[in-house]
Protein backbone atom coordinates (compact mmCIF):
# COMPACT_ATOMS: atom_id res chain seq x y z
CA UNK A 1 0.00 0.00 0.00
CA UNK A 2 1.21 3.51 -1.09
CA UNK A 3 2.62 5.69 2.23
CA UNK A 4 1.51 9.48 1.05
CA UNK A 5 2.83 12.06 3.11
CA UNK A 6 1.36 15.75 3.25
CA UNK A 7 3.44 19.08 3.30
CA UNK A 8 0.98 21.26 4.28
CA UNK A 9 -1.80 19.11 6.66
CA UNK A 10 -3.11 21.87 9.12
CA UNK A 11 -4.49 23.28 6.12
CA UNK A 12 -8.02 22.29 4.23
CA UNK A 13 -5.98 21.27 1.35
CA UNK A 14 -4.05 19.06 3.32
CA UNK A 15 -7.28 17.68 5.62
CA UNK A 16 -9.34 16.87 2.46
CA UNK A 17 -6.44 14.96 1.18
CA UNK A 18 -5.91 13.03 4.81
CA UNK A 19 -9.96 12.15 4.30
CA UNK A 20 -9.84 10.86 0.96
CA UNK A 21 -6.70 8.70 0.77
CA UNK A 22 -8.09 5.49 2.58
CA UNK A 23 -10.77 6.02 0.23
CA UNK A 24 -8.37 5.79 -2.59
CA UNK A 25 -6.28 2.42 -1.66
CA UNK A 26 -3.68 4.28 -0.02
CA UNK A 27 -2.27 5.28 3.25
CA UNK A 28 -1.75 8.59 5.25
CA UNK A 29 2.30 8.04 6.44
CA UNK A 30 1.85 11.28 8.09
CA UNK A 31 1.79 15.10 8.20
CA UNK A 32 3.86 17.99 8.66
CA UNK A 33 3.33 21.70 8.85
CA UNK A 34 5.99 24.43 10.34
CA UNK A 35 8.06 23.84 12.32
CA UNK A 36 7.27 19.84 12.16
CA UNK A 37 10.46 17.70 10.97
CA UNK A 38 10.15 17.38 7.25
CA UNK A 39 12.98 14.95 6.63
CA UNK A 40 11.20 12.70 8.80
CA UNK A 41 7.92 12.80 7.43
CA UNK A 42 10.19 12.22 3.75
CA UNK A 43 11.74 9.43 4.93
CA UNK A 44 8.78 7.46 6.13
CA UNK A 45 6.83 8.29 2.69
CA UNK A 46 6.64 6.37 -0.51
CA UNK A 47 5.50 10.35 -2.55
CA UNK A 48 4.46 13.45 -1.29
CA UNK A 49 1.80 16.11 -1.31
CA UNK A 50 2.67 19.74 -0.87
CA UNK A 51 -0.23 21.99 -0.29
CA UNK A 52 1.36 24.73 1.88
CA UNK A 53 2.60 27.93 1.05
CA UNK A 54 5.22 29.47 -1.42
CA UNK A 55 7.54 30.10 1.17
CA UNK A 56 7.89 26.87 2.84
CA UNK A 57 8.44 25.23 -0.71
CA UNK A 58 12.44 25.07 -0.53
CA UNK A 59 12.33 23.38 2.35
CA UNK A 60 9.98 20.71 1.82
CA UNK A 61 12.79 19.85 -1.91
CA UNK A 62 15.14 19.49 0.50
CA UNK A 63 13.78 16.81 2.39
CA UNK A 64 12.35 15.16 -0.94
CA UNK A 65 15.32 15.52 -2.49
CA UNK A 66 17.50 14.03 0.59
CA UNK A 67 15.03 11.00 1.06
CA UNK A 68 14.52 10.22 -2.77
CA UNK A 69 10.57 11.12 -2.65
CA UNK A 70 8.86 11.94 -5.27
CA UNK A 71 6.85 14.98 -4.41
CA UNK A 72 2.84 17.02 -5.86
CA UNK A 73 3.34 20.46 -5.32
CA UNK A 74 -0.08 21.99 -5.50
CA UNK A 75 0.85 25.35 -3.51
CA UNK A 76 -0.74 27.96 -5.53
CA UNK A 77 1.08 31.63 -5.53
CA UNK A 78 4.30 30.32 -6.79
CA UNK A 79 6.40 32.45 -8.84
CA UNK A 80 9.36 32.17 -11.19
CA UNK A 81 12.09 31.72 -8.69
CA UNK A 82 10.29 28.76 -7.48
CA UNK A 83 9.43 27.39 -10.65
CA UNK A 84 13.55 27.70 -10.79
CA UNK A 85 13.68 25.28 -7.20
CA UNK A 86 11.21 22.66 -9.00
CA UNK A 87 12.81 22.54 -12.49
CA UNK A 88 16.71 21.72 -9.82
CA UNK A 89 14.89 18.99 -7.76
CA UNK A 90 13.12 17.56 -10.97
CA UNK A 91 16.87 16.56 -12.03
CA UNK A 92 16.95 13.94 -8.68
CA UNK A 93 13.12 13.04 -8.10
CA UNK A 94 10.14 12.80 -9.66
CA UNK A 95 7.73 15.60 -9.61
CA UNK A 96 4.95 17.17 -10.88
CA UNK A 97 3.65 20.89 -10.14
CA UNK A 98 0.02 21.38 -10.59
CA UNK A 99 -1.74 24.66 -10.47
CA UNK A 100 -4.92 22.97 -10.18
CA UNK A 101 -5.16 18.81 -9.71
CA UNK A 102 -9.03 18.39 -10.76
CA UNK A 103 -9.18 15.90 -13.43
CA UNK A 104 -12.08 17.92 -14.96
CA UNK A 105 -10.05 21.11 -14.90
CA UNK A 106 -6.79 19.08 -16.77
CA UNK A 107 -9.54 17.68 -19.17
CA UNK A 108 -10.45 21.21 -20.06
CA UNK A 109 -6.98 22.58 -20.48
CA UNK A 110 -6.88 20.27 -23.31
CA UNK A 111 -9.73 21.37 -25.17
CA UNK A 112 -9.02 24.46 -24.55
CA UNK A 113 -5.48 24.36 -26.31
CA UNK A 114 -7.40 22.29 -29.16
CA UNK A 115 -9.90 24.88 -29.84
CA UNK A 116 -7.22 27.58 -29.93
CA UNK A 117 -5.22 26.06 -31.93
CA UNK A 118 -7.93 25.30 -34.47
CA UNK A 119 -9.96 28.98 -34.16
CA UNK A 120 -6.89 30.89 -35.27
CA UNK A 121 -6.93 34.55 -33.77
CA UNK A 122 -9.41 35.93 -35.01
CA UNK A 123 -11.29 34.56 -31.91
CA UNK A 124 -11.04 36.57 -29.15
CA UNK A 125 -10.06 34.31 -25.83
CA UNK A 126 -11.33 35.28 -22.15
CA UNK A 127 -11.00 33.35 -19.32
CA UNK A 128 -13.83 34.08 -16.24
CA UNK A 129 -13.05 32.73 -12.76
CA UNK A 130 -14.62 33.27 -9.57
CA UNK A 131 -13.22 31.95 -6.12
CA UNK A 132 -14.47 32.42 -2.18
CA UNK A 133 -14.09 36.06 -0.59
CA UNK A 134 -10.75 34.87 1.17
CA UNK A 135 -8.36 34.23 -2.23
CA UNK A 136 -5.84 36.58 -2.68
CA UNK A 137 -4.11 36.10 -5.73
CA UNK A 138 -6.10 36.93 -9.19
CA UNK A 139 -5.87 35.45 -11.37
CA UNK A 140 -6.15 32.41 -10.10
CA UNK A 141 -3.52 29.81 -10.83
CA UNK A 142 -6.13 27.61 -12.94
CA UNK A 143 -7.40 30.88 -14.67
CA UNK A 144 -3.64 31.50 -15.78
CA UNK A 145 -3.41 27.38 -16.50
CA UNK A 146 -6.21 27.70 -18.88
CA UNK A 147 -4.89 30.82 -20.41
CA UNK A 148 -1.42 29.23 -21.08
CA UNK A 149 -3.25 26.26 -23.18
CA UNK A 150 -4.85 28.68 -25.18
CA UNK A 151 -1.68 30.24 -26.02
CA UNK A 152 0.32 26.72 -26.71
CA UNK A 153 -2.22 26.20 -28.78
CA UNK A 154 -1.48 29.53 -31.19
CA UNK A 155 2.18 28.77 -30.48
CA UNK A 156 2.77 31.76 -28.43
CA UNK A 157 4.04 31.62 -24.46
CA UNK A 158 1.27 33.21 -21.71
CA UNK A 159 3.17 36.27 -21.50
CA UNK A 160 3.03 37.47 -25.13
CA UNK A 161 -1.01 36.92 -25.23
CA UNK A 162 -2.35 37.74 -21.99
CA UNK A 163 -3.56 41.09 -21.09
CA UNK A 164 -4.39 41.52 -17.35
CA UNK A 165 -5.56 44.94 -16.75
CA UNK A 166 -7.89 46.92 -19.40
CA UNK A 167 -8.30 49.62 -17.41
CA UNK A 168 -7.91 53.34 -18.84
CA UNK A 169 -7.39 51.92 -22.22
CA UNK A 170 -9.38 53.49 -24.93
CA UNK A 171 -8.05 51.39 -27.52
CA UNK A 172 -10.17 48.06 -29.36
CA UNK A 173 -9.27 44.68 -28.12
CA UNK A 174 -5.74 43.53 -29.76
CA UNK A 175 -6.33 40.77 -31.82
CA UNK A 176 -5.04 36.81 -31.05
CA UNK A 177 -4.38 38.62 -27.42
CA UNK A 178 -6.03 36.85 -24.35
CA UNK A 179 -8.47 38.85 -21.28
CA UNK A 180 -9.03 37.61 -17.57
CA UNK A 181 -12.03 38.27 -15.33
CA UNK A 182 -11.28 37.75 -11.69
CA UNK A 183 -14.60 37.79 -9.75
CA UNK A 184 -14.21 37.19 -5.51
CA UNK A 185 -17.50 36.63 -3.61
CA UNK A 186 -18.71 33.91 -0.89
CA UNK A 187 -17.92 30.45 -0.54
CA UNK A 188 -17.27 29.43 -4.04
CA UNK A 189 -14.89 26.89 -4.77
CA UNK A 190 -13.94 27.43 -7.88
CA UNK A 191 -15.73 28.68 -11.19
CA UNK A 192 -13.76 28.57 -14.58
CA UNK A 193 -15.06 29.67 -18.12
CA UNK A 194 -12.82 29.68 -21.21
CA UNK A 195 -15.05 32.40 -24.09
CA UNK A 196 -13.90 31.84 -27.31
CA UNK A 197 -15.91 34.88 -29.27
CA UNK A 198 -16.10 34.63 -32.82
CA UNK A 199 -17.73 36.42 -35.45
CA UNK A 200 -21.21 35.60 -34.71
CA UNK A 201 -20.95 32.95 -32.42
CA UNK A 202 -19.38 31.90 -29.14
CA UNK A 203 -17.91 29.05 -27.39
CA UNK A 204 -17.48 28.62 -23.68
CA UNK A 205 -15.91 25.88 -21.87
CA UNK A 206 -16.53 25.91 -18.28
CA UNK A 207 -15.61 24.42 -14.90
CA UNK A 208 -17.06 24.25 -11.74
CA UNK A 209 -15.88 22.78 -8.16
CA UNK A 210 -18.46 21.93 -6.29
CA UNK A 211 -16.71 20.93 -3.73
CA UNK A 212 -12.77 20.60 -2.53
CA UNK A 213 -12.55 17.11 -1.96
CA UNK A 214 -12.35 17.08 -5.98
CA UNK A 215 -8.80 18.54 -6.07
CA UNK A 216 -7.88 16.03 -2.93
CA UNK A 217 -8.90 12.85 -5.08
CA UNK A 218 -7.05 14.16 -8.41
CA UNK A 219 -3.93 15.19 -5.94
CA UNK A 220 -4.01 11.72 -4.78
CA UNK A 221 -4.52 9.84 -7.89
CA UNK A 222 -1.65 12.23 -9.56
CA UNK A 223 0.65 10.88 -6.40
CA UNK A 224 -0.47 7.14 -6.37
CA UNK A 225 0.66 7.74 -10.55
CA UNK A 226 3.50 9.60 -9.41
CA UNK A 227 5.17 6.86 -6.54
CA UNK A 228 7.12 4.89 -9.55
CA UNK A 229 8.09 7.45 -12.10
CA UNK A 230 11.86 8.01 -12.27
CA UNK A 231 13.36 11.25 -11.56
CA UNK A 232 12.04 14.31 -14.19
CA UNK A 233 9.09 16.87 -14.40
CA UNK A 234 5.73 15.50 -15.25
CA UNK A 235 2.26 17.46 -15.55
CA UNK A 236 -1.13 16.61 -14.93
CA UNK A 237 -1.68 15.71 -18.40
CA UNK A 238 0.34 12.48 -18.19
CA UNK A 239 -1.25 11.60 -15.41
CA UNK A 240 -4.55 11.48 -17.52
CA UNK A 241 -2.70 9.87 -20.65
CA UNK A 242 -2.61 13.12 -23.15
Amino acid sequence: MTRIGIFGNRGRMGAAIATVIPALGAKASGGADVGDDFAALADASDVLVDFSSPTALAGHLVAAREAKTPILVGTTGLDGSHMAMVDDAARDIAIIQAANTSLGINLLAAMVEQAAARLGNDWDVEVVEMHHRRKVDAPSGTALLLAEAAANGRGKSLLELSRFDRFDITDPREPGTIGFASLRGGSVAGDHMVVLAGEGERIELGHRAETREIFARGAVKAALWLADKPAGRYKMSDVLGL
